[in-house]
């Protein structure tokens, strides 16, 4: 069987790694040949990462899927990350499914709230059903989480299955807890953007915690330092080779959430790095977090209030993290691991459906 993956970013963009590309050796020891197509290039990454224009890259990359789509024939099954072209409507698509070309479409976003909420009255008129489209037209859906395919289901898709996106347990130890606890480190993994939507929201209660409790420190990963806090608070820089050493100092993990629709949208997979290390979440009561996390494995915040009272009962107590380390471990290990979903992903594969 030869697949390709129209993905929308190379390797290095964390929703394409974790949502394909981690699949892909398993499946080639399958016999599955598998080929990768992605929209954008390293290239358009590194422009987007450093704050530079992207508009050529992102032209380039049009181009190339628009030549590629010649050659769909040659392959037995496609799995299209999303959608083929961001921003124009869903013509590639129905022209796929107009010459009875058969594609498997991912998600792991609310993307169609980037055209049904857009502010431009124009492209919500053009574009606002876009997506449904797209998944209308496939021949299955693979959604991240529950608010993504219930999406799904109402655009009229054919076959819907809940796939999360999950970790390779093999490259997450668990933590060993040491007693006492002289210091309690609250950690968060993102990006810039992420830190300054999601992190920010808790940057007042972040001030008053660290000036009250002077062994109390926060590791941010992933997003540079902004200047706004004091040396409680330490900014790491991502990557992929150490981003799992860097989680094993965490004792607690944050994961912040504005509640909106695009919010219930997300995958939870910061939650899931924590868990997975043995290591709890406290995390907003949004979308999917409360899918993942419950009184035995973590913490559940309904306000951003919520989220300080509970760092100051744990700066207080911290034996009650170790004694939820291991329901989150094994949570995980049960429900949002590599491990447990390549069967489904290649059973997809070979019939369309798990």
């Amino acid at each position: 069987m030869k697949v390709l993956y129209l993905t929308k970013y190379s390797r290095n963009a964390g929703s394409s790694r974790l949502r394909s590309y981690q699949y892909f050796p398993f499946l080639r020891e399958q016999g599955i040949t598998i080929e990768v197509s992605p929209l954008f290039s390293e290239r358009y990454l590194a422009q987007l990462y450093a704050g530079k224009s992207t508009k050529a890259e992102a032209l380039k990359g049009y181009v190339r899927r628009f030549c590629k789509l010649f050659s769909v024939r040659r392959y037995d099954k496609l799995i299209i990350e999303k959608e083929l072209f961001p921003y124009l409507p869903a013509w590639f698509e129905r022209v796929l499914s107009w010459l009875g070309i058969k594609y498997i479409v991912d998600y792991d976003d609310a993307i169609f709230h980037n055209y049904d909420q857009h502010p431009n009255i124009w492209l919500r008129k053009l574009l606002g059903d876009k997506i449904d489209q797209v998944m209308r037209y496939s021949d299955c859906v693979i959604a991240g989480n529950s608010y993504l395919a219930d999406r799904a289901q109402r655009s009229g898709a054919k076959e819907i299955t809940i796939i999360p996106t999950v970790i390779d347990i093999d490259r997450y130890p668990e933590k060993a807890w040491s007693d006492p606890v002289d210091k309690l480190v609250v950690g968060w993994v993102g990006t810039k953007s992420t830190f300054e939507k999601h992190f920010m929201l808790l940057a007042d209660q972040v001030q008053r915690l660290t000036m009250a409790y002077p062994n109390l420190f926060f590791h941010v990963i992933g997003a540079p330092d902004n200047g706004q806090f004091n040396d409680q608070v330490r900014f790491i820089p991502w990557s992929e080779d150490t981003e799992v050493s860097e989680i094993l100092k965490f004792d607690v993990g944050l994961m912040p959430l504005v509640d909106s629709d695009w919010e219930k949208g997300k995958c939870a997979y910061k939650l899931i790095q924590y868990m997975a290390c043995g290591i709890p979440g406290i995390a907003s009561a949004v979308g999917a977090n409360v899918e993942v996390v419950n009184e035995e494995n973590g913490f559940l915040a309904k306000s951003t209030g919520d989220f300080e009272k509970i760092i100051i009962g744990l700066a207080s107590d911290p034996a009650l993290l170790s004694a939820k380390s291991r329901s989150a471990r094994k949570d995980v290990k049960r429900q949002f691991t590599l491990q447990v979903h390549r069967e489904n992903i290649l059973t997809i594969l070979k019939n369309g459906t798990t």
